[in-house]
Order: structure tokens, then sequence, then C-alpha cells
């Protein structure tokens, strides 16, 4: 029996928000951080894949490296999309 595809929340900031036309959260089915990725890819095109390739995420307030796109998110999982901010 395979494990049902949890909705995490994800949170936009910066770039990313700009990338998604300015939404500042969204509902995704993604049983990985890398699930989420593409989610978003497909959802926004290049310009938001590109600006993914410069954020940093945390998952349920916990830094995870974009390298760890395997991380499993459960139900109801946090995903912050945080890009680089200027100044900081």
């Amino acid at each position: 029996m395979t494990r049902p595809v949890p909705v995490v929340t994800v949170r936009l900031y910066a770039a990313a928000r700009a990338a998604a036309h300015g939404l500042e959260e969204l509902p995704v089915d993604a049983r990985t951080l890398g699930e989420v990725w593409g989610s978003l890819t497909q959802r926004y095109g290049e310009r938001m894949s590109a600006v993914l390739e410069q954020c940093s995420f945390l998952v349920d307030q916990v830094a995870v490296s974009r390298v760890d796109l395997g991380r499993q998110l459960n139900d109801g999982s946090l995903v912050d999309v945080l890009p680089p901010f200027a100044g900081g």
C-alpha cells in the first residue's frame, strides 16, 4: 500500500513570491522537497526554476539543504522558500 500524498503549505518570499505572480502561500501535494520544487516549476515555469536554484529552504522551521531534495514531508508540513535577501 502506498503512502497518501501529503498536502504541505509552501510560503514564498521575495523573488520566489514575484515568480509566483505575487502569491504568498499555496498548498502543494508533495512527498518530498524535490516534489515541491517540481510542482512550483511546473506551475510557474523557468523563472521560478531559476529562483529556486538560489533559494534556501525551511521544512517545519528547520533548515534543509537544496541537496536534500529527497527530504520526506508530512501532511501539514510547512515549507518556506527563502531567496537570498539583499543586505542581509
